[in-house]
């Protein structure tokens, strides 16, 4: 079992509601609807065993703290509040109405908004610091502490409740600090993102297995003024299930898939959608299509930019198989996926060109009020989502995929900024914050 990090930002503070900046200062605290909100989500996790928890000692996440594991119900560890969990300074604009700010220092809120490692502010005492750097050295500490406590190669759980932009900064650490990345991630109130950490040669192996999962509020987070994409791999085959490596072998769904597929299209049914692209594979194409019920008047469009990746003679096999024959080389991909080139297959590269090409095609076609569907595979999942969070080809192992998991992108208002991974494979559909889907070959 790897370490399961859940990391969760406060519920609704009093000065959220207000729209007021809180930074590190304390003081604002959490409404009624937060401490429901925390309530809400510690029930969805009532059956997660926990190993430790941590907690930023501001009243906004200590109070969650306590909703959270009230609402779970189930005995857990004291929390430890750490101050490495304490939210960005942003000392000078603390209490400010987001209205005040943006009319009285629009040029700097533009730099945080734009460059947000550029911001520079000035302390009460006149001297000036860089508060989002400042903010990363500590969350390099904070997650290396966290590790001296909780080896990888251990088997715990563990749960951190802090804040928007220290938990952002410390997801950015464990990407190994991609670029610009700090504007492409979103945590809102009470989400849930779970990361999960195995022994690897020079740093932990790290798998993103949910971003800002919200689905104990409302089944996605609110979308923005601009377009947004919905991104989905099809539902399970029995290629899936028996650990088979698929490629472009076209193996329909299983049943459980069309179950999944269909519980996909129940959790979407109230949610704007108003194209849709899959690829031209069976298995992609008749989970949208079974998702499409609910959108009748959605016509959808097949597309060879989105088929899987080709894994060659590995096709059909199992992984005790291609061990049996390419040892060296199945090892390599495990460790260092963008060296190998399938044998009379594809590279991830070759997958990664194509994948985001149709990506952006179809982002490019969207008008900002409309939602866009889109259903693939996992290696194609993963080249897309790895392209949006800033991350190259030798990260695709950092992203989960799980079968009929939901994915949502948010193209950015401003045009120079990049696009926003609003949530990351929800599964909360099949019954669990917990991704228990099939765990397939790749």
């Amino acid at each position: 079992m790897p370490l399961r990090l859940l990391l969760v930002r406060h519920g609704l503070s009093s000065f959220n509601q207000e729209r007021r900046i809180q930074g590190r200062d304390d003081l604002s605290g959490l409404t009624d609807e937060g401490h429901e909100q925390a309530r809400r989500l510690g029930a969805s996790l009532a059956e997660v065993p926990l190993s430790a928890v941590y907690s930023s000692p501001l009243q906004r996440a200590a109070s969650t703290t306590a909703s959270l594991l009230e609402g779970r119900g189930a005995p857990a560890p004291e929390p430890i509040f750490d101050d490495g969990l304490l939210e960005v300074d942003l000392e000078p604009w603390s209490g400010l109405r987001l209205s005040e700010l943006t009319e009285r220092h629009p040029e700097a809120y533009g730099v945080w908004k734009r460059q947000p490692l550029e911001l520079q502010l000035n302390h009460s005492d006149g001297s000036t610091y860089k508060p989002l750097a400042e903010l990363m050295d500590q969350a390099r500490g904070t997650i290396d502490a966290l590790l001296k406590r909780h080896p990888v190669d251990g088997d715990d759980t563990v749960l951190v409740v802090a804040h928007n932009a220290i938990l952002r900064c410390l997801m950015l650490v464990l990407l190994n600090e991609p670029d610009n990345g700090f504007r492409r991630l979103r945590v809102d109130n009470t989400s849930l993102s779970i990361f999960n950490l195995r022994p690897g040669e020079d740093r932990p192996q790290v798998q993103i297995e949910c971003l800002n999962n919200t689905t104990h509020l409302a089944p996605l987070p609110p979308k923005g003024a601009a377009a947004r994409l919905i991104l989905v791999r099809h539902g399970e085959t029995d290629w899936n299930k028996e650990g088979r490596f698929q490629g472009q072998i076209d193996i329909p769904l299983n049943d459980h898939g069309r179950s999944q597929a269909s519980a996909a299209r129940d959790f979407l049914q109230d949610i704007q959608i108003d194209r849709a692209w899959s690829s031209t594979m069976s298995r992609p194409s008749e989970t949208a299509s079974i998702i499409l019920e609910r959108h009748p008047s959605v016509t959808l469009i097949k597309t060879d930019g989105l088929v899987e990746i080709g894994h060659g003679l590995w096709e059909g096999k199992l992984e005790s198989e291609i061990n049996a024959g390419w040892s060296d080389l199945l090892a390599r991909w495990k460790r260092a996926p963008e060296t190998v080139q399938m044998p009379e297959g594809e590279t991830i590269q070759d997958v990664w060109a194509r994948s985001v090409r149709t990506w952006q095609e179809i982002a490019s076609t969207l008008k900002p009020d409309e939602t866009a569907l889109v259903v693939a595979h996992d290696a194609v999942n993963k080249t897309i989502l790895c392209d949006l969070l800033g991350l190259t080809p030798a990260d695709i192992w950092a992203v989960k995929q799980g079968n009929g998991g939901v994915t949502v992108v948010d193209i950015a208002g401003d045009p120079g900024q990049p696009a926003v991974v609003t949530c990351l494979n929800l599964t909360s559909h099949f019954g669990s914050v917990i991704d228990r889907t099939a765990a397939g070959a790749l």
